[in-house]
């Protein structure tokens, strides 16, 4: 006599109809993998936290020793530093978000491997990790707008929404790389070359202002651009001006790599548990 055989395949958006209700079902893993990795972080560390502060310090003292003494790069009417380090705050918690989102599935094989859980999770709670730094490295700023005088006006309130899109470009930059890395381990010594190279194509240690208006519609098409100009237009006011044209264009791509990203990371999704 043949004994049937069945078989179960647990795979994800499978096992759930609702995968997005998955997603709420699932918040006390995802609030436990954010908690996990802002501990890990800094464990062992002889002066914790600081980090946070020491590199985005760091790499505004030499932005302003290169672009505002040798350079002399105009500054928008604010202080150098201010300048450099109202961008280091959007510009760090993208790279960081970005590197750690794309290396959270490999760092959570095991897991991933064995039960089922929406793996959007994991890439989402890294993103989440890189708001820690952000915090810490804002109030920084906030001490060092009060040293130098620079006082926001109305525009701080619309920071939230640039925030926002900071978020949206790590998180979708950060799935497409996590999915391309599950499938291609090569995709992991790209991750630093990507967080270096686009430090230096981005207006981090310099205005927009100084590219040339023929080129400033092409220049936005990094969306970062929009990001850092966005983040410096509603913190330091004053003389500070928005290139409008350029923020539409930077909005827009950043909305297409959010979505695409989570498409692509949900079609390979499936995949993970057996190429991981």
């Amino acid at each position: 006599m043949t004994e049937s055989v069945k078989e179960l395949v647990i795979e994800a958006g499978r096992s759930e109809r609702h995968y997005w209700k998955d997603l709420w079902r699932y918040r006390e893993l995802f609030y436990f993998l954010a908690w996990r990795d802002i501990l890990v972080r800094y464990k062992q560390t002889a002066i914790g936290v600081a980090w946070a502060v020491i590199r985005p310090v760091l790499t505004t003292v030499v932005f302003v020793f290169v672009f505002g003494k040798l350079a002399k790069l105009p500054s928008d009417g604010v202080p150098y530093p201010v300048l450099v380090f109202a961008a280091q705050l959007p510009w760090q918690f993208f790279a960081n978000a970005f590197a750690d989102a794309g290396n959270s599935l490999i760092s959570n094989a095991n897991m991933i491997s064995k039960v089922y859980f929406p793996r959007l999770v994991v890439p989402a709670s890294a993103v989440i990790v890189g708001l820690v730094d952000f915090l810490i490295s804002a109030v920084m700023l906030v001490g060092l707008m009060m040293w130098y005088g620079v006082v926001p006006d109305w525009r701080i309130v619309t920071l939230p929404l640039f925030l926002a899109l900071a978020v949206v470009a790590a998180m979708g930059a950060g799935l497409w790389i996590a999915a391309l890395n599950v499938q291609y381990r090569d995709f992991r010594y790209i991750i630093p070359f990507v967080v270096q190279f686009g430090l230096y194509i981005s207006p981090v240690g310099f205005s927009s202002a100084v590219v040339p208006e023929q080129w400033r519609l092409l220049y936005s098409i990094n969306p970062m651009v929009g990001v850092i100009d966005g983040f410096r237009w509603a913190i330091l006011g004053g003389e500070s001006q928005l290139d409008w044209i350029g923020m539409v264009l930077s909005i827009m791509l950043v909305l297409v790599i959010g979505i695409t990203g989570v498409w692509y990371f949900r079609k390979m999704e499936k995949r993970f548990a057996d190429v991981i």
